[in-house]
């Protein structure tokens, strides 16, 4: 999936003003996985054993945990899909219907609560 997809696909941007950050299932941790990523984002790395590590108990720190998975989700079940094919039809229309000012909002709330974080823990 990486070497066929994800890195092809980032041909289409800069990719040194990108970074990447995911979670510690071990598909994405395996050393080959790892050594693959910091090839190419070097130091631009959020992961367990990547260069930066990803925070203990942060689900509420990434975008798609606070947004994206939950709203989906809720989404995507509504109508209780009994069929594999009806599941995904589900998933890639409630993918597709997000719309840029979503995202752009969604991005606007998570960083004030994350400025809110921040500020809390200074002034303890």
């Amino acid at each position: 999936m990486i070497t066929n997809f994800f890195i092809p696909e980032l041909n289409n941007h800069d990719v040194q003003e990108l970074w990447i950050q995911q979670d510690g299932a071990i598909c994405h941790t395996a050393r080959a996985t790892i050594d693959l990523l910091k090839d190419t984002f070097g130091d631009r790395l959020i992961s367990h054993f990547g260069p930066v590590n990803w925070p203990p108990r942060s689900c509420d720190l990434t975008p798609l945990d606070y947004f994206l998975w939950g709203y989906v989700k809720s989404l995507v079940y509504a109508d209780k899909p009994q069929t594999l094919d009806h599941l995904e039809d589900n998933i890639r229309r409630v993918i597709a219907d997000i719309r840029p000012q979503m995202l752009e909002k969604v991005i606007e709330n998570w960083m004030s609560t994350r400025r809110k974080m921040i500020y809390s823990k200074m002034s303890t």
